[in-house]
């Protein structure tokens, strides 16, 4: 057994979240694992250092959420399945603009529903801020670039699971991804981008293929452009794009509908298997908190989803 796959053995099913001094960790009992051996690909300045902050001026379902930034040091950290393991394996890429990371709201709580299921989930804390970046008015410069830190992590991220696979205990064609908001798109880069990595080969795991075998793209934003509202040219959809689950709220007045719309849209026209869950109500960001609101049923709907592609067992 490699080190790589000692260290992850040694986790244990507990997906709750920890803030430790000045940066996010996982609780006691499960370990971070570097994502890359050395230093990443175009490692890019941040402003500061890497911290996690309590973010209680946009509490969701009357709860704050830890938010975490200047991530130049991305990790994987692996929560085992809580009852029958299926095989399936779930990589988890929170949201957050590409500026921070809602670590517990799109990221340990994510895991909790997909341990729950039967699945193994791979928590990823990529790099951000991970779009170019103007300090001085604190603004993105351009809102449809390539995520290219982002994505170089995620498409790394894949070939490592997919690797290491036999040693997890998981099935290397039941491997998908689970985005939220701007994790969303990345997940939608990650499902239509994988014939080519964006930097060069570091070891096997970029040997492996970075294609996922299925994508969850919640609230995704980013993926419109233009007066017609086409798709991204950054995400270009294809008949090899892997089956697709969209969630989205009418009401998100953050990214829009028209985001998800778009995606939808090009999934349909190339023939790529696709289903879309679109709601009257639930605004933006609103992950796994249950609301009272009928979307607050979407976990069910993607487990059923699951299921249908034959990820999971009928």
């Amino acid at each position: 057994m490699t080190s790589w796959a000692l260290a992850f053995s040694l986790l244990v099913a507990s997906v709750n979240v920890h803030a430790s001094g000045k940066t996010w960790e996982p609780v006691a009992g499960h370990t971070q694992i570097p994502l890359w051996p050395g230093v990443p690909p175009d490692a890019q300045p941040v402003p500061g250092p890497e911290t996690v902050a309590l973010r209680t001026d946009a509490l969701v379902a009357g709860r704050p959420w830890w938010a975490a930034t200047n991530i130049t040091r991305p990790t994987l950290t692996v929560y085992r399945p809580s009852g029958k393991n299926s095989g399936a394996a779930v990589l988890v890429f929170p949201g957050g603009g590409f500026e921070v990371l809602a670590m517990d709201l799109e990221g340990t709580e994510a895991c909790d529903w997909v341990t729950s299921i039967g699945a193994t989930c791979v928590l990823v804390k990529y790099r951000v801020p991970s779009l170019p970046y103007d300090w001085r008015c604190k603004c993105r410069a351009h809102n449809y670039q390539t995520s290219t830190l982002a994505l170089e992590d995620g498409q790394r991220a894949i070939g490592l699971v997919r690797l290491h696979a036999g040693a997890w205990q998981i099935d290397a064609h039941k491997i998908g991804v689970l985005g939220f908001s701007a994790g969303g798109y990345l997940v939608a880069e990650l499902g239509s981008r994988f014939k080519q990595r964006l930097y060069a080969a570091v070891d096997a795991a970029d040997k492996q293929s970075a294609r996922p075998d299925f994508v969850i793209a919640m609230y995704p934003g980013h993926l419109a452009v233009g007066r017609d509202q086409t798709l991204n040219p950054n995400v270009p959809v294809s008949a090899e794009t892997p089956p697709t689950f969209i969630v989205q709220a009418e009401d998100d007045h953050t990214d829009g509908v028209i985001q998800a719309l778009a995606y939808y849209r090009a999934l349909s026209e190339a023939g790529v298997p696709a289903e879309m869950h679109l709601y009257a109500h639930g605004g933006h960001a609103f992950g796994f908190r249950p609301s009272g609101k009928p979307i607050s049923e979407w976990p069910k709907l993607a487990q059923t989803w699951l299921r249908t592609i034959g990820v999971l067992a009928q």
